[in-house]
């Protein structure tokens, strides 16, 4: 039984309540998207304090389809902890100060430290283009960039104790409207079985279309698995800790039943409130398609499930 009270949609409400809301913020993301296509660049300015980064092209499974247009990417988002409509991040995130920022990471691990920004962005960095799906059907693909999360955990060489990674994001009320309601438990834990952590596909990802992440986005670090929901992808990180035991997720303790810890993209599995069999790649908001299992990467990632009974861990 969920501890908190979400909205029900009809079951013709296949597009959701605020994708008709933020209809001027597909329109924009549309326009943007036929810049792209006409010119191979959007124009538009890059939001204060967006940096240009430096990074070389990253191994991950060839997408057919095109990036989603920044604007639209930057502008439509999941990221409660700035309001729950989709246009909520993107009027509200100036307010989060990413300078200084520290990640601590520790747990089982051999060598316990704390890293900064600048420590991270010194690093080797890679782009690589992700297709990323919501719970609520719709997807976008995005150029991110970053690192393997496997070179984070070099640094601090988690023990045989470590099971478990889980991700603390901020949780800053005076700069975080969000978090003075009650839509989750704050902050925000998500978490990542080892082996899935230390998968080449997981991300540690501090930038997308080649600067810095914008705070609605999830700035300055934040995590992306691409062949699960993404809420699983924990943004603004403060801490990451190897722990032994499964942690609690914030979805979970809002809605066990209705949001798992695995969270991988699976047709097959319904939300209780809706079908996951189809998608729309967004800016498309009324066509939709198939669902790939693993969205579509299970090539690389269905054998970290082998025997697993993906129904049930869901």
């Amino acid at each position: 039984m969920s501890r908190y009270s979400f909205p029900t949609p009809k079951s013709s409400e296949i597009t959701p309540r605020d994708v008709y809301l933020n209809r001027r913020h597909f329109m924009g993301g549309a326009l943007a998207m036929g810049a792209v296509l006409a010119t191979g660049e959007v124009a538009f300015a890059a939001p204060s304090g967006i940096e240009p980064l430096k990074f070389s092209a990253g191994l991950a499974p060839a997408l057919t389809d095109k990036p989603t247009a920044r604007e639209l990417a930057t502008t439509y988002n999941n990221y409660y902890e700035f309001g729950t409509s989709k246009a909520d991040p993107a009027h509200n995130a100036s307010t989060l100060k990413v300078r200084p920022w520290t990640v601590e990471i520790g747990g089982a691990v051999a060598k316990p430290r704390t890293v900064g920004i600048e420590d991270l962005l010194a690093m080797e960095l890679e782009e690589r283009i992700y297709r990323m799906r919501c719970v609520e059907a719709w997807s976008m693909v995005i150029p991110w960039v970053g690192m393997s999360f496997s070179k984070i955990a070099a640094l601090v060489e988690p023990t045989a104790k470590a099971k478990y990674v889980k991700f603390t994001s901020a949780a800053r009320p005076e700069e975080m409207p969000g978090v003075r309601s009650r839509v989750l438990d704050w902050p925000y834990i998500e978490g990542l079985r080892m082996d899935e952590a230390m998968h080449p596909l997981t991300f540690l990802t501090l930038g997308m279309y080649g600067e810095t992440l914008p705070n609605q986005n999830g700035a300055p670090v934040r995590i992306v698995t691409p062949w699960k929901y993404g809420f699983k992808n924990a943004k603004s990180i403060v801490r990451i800790d190897f722990v032994e035991e499964q942690p609690q997720t914030a979805w979970m303790t809002a809605g066990a039943s209705e949001y798992g810890f695995y969270a991988n993209v699976n047709p097959d599995v319904d939300h209780p409130r809706w079908s996951q069999k189809h998608e729309r790649l967004l800016p498309s908001f009324f066509a939709s398609r198939a669902t790939e299992k693993f969205n579509g990467y299970g090539a690389e990632v269905a054998s970290l499930y082998t025997g697993m009974d993906l129904a049930a861990n869901f």
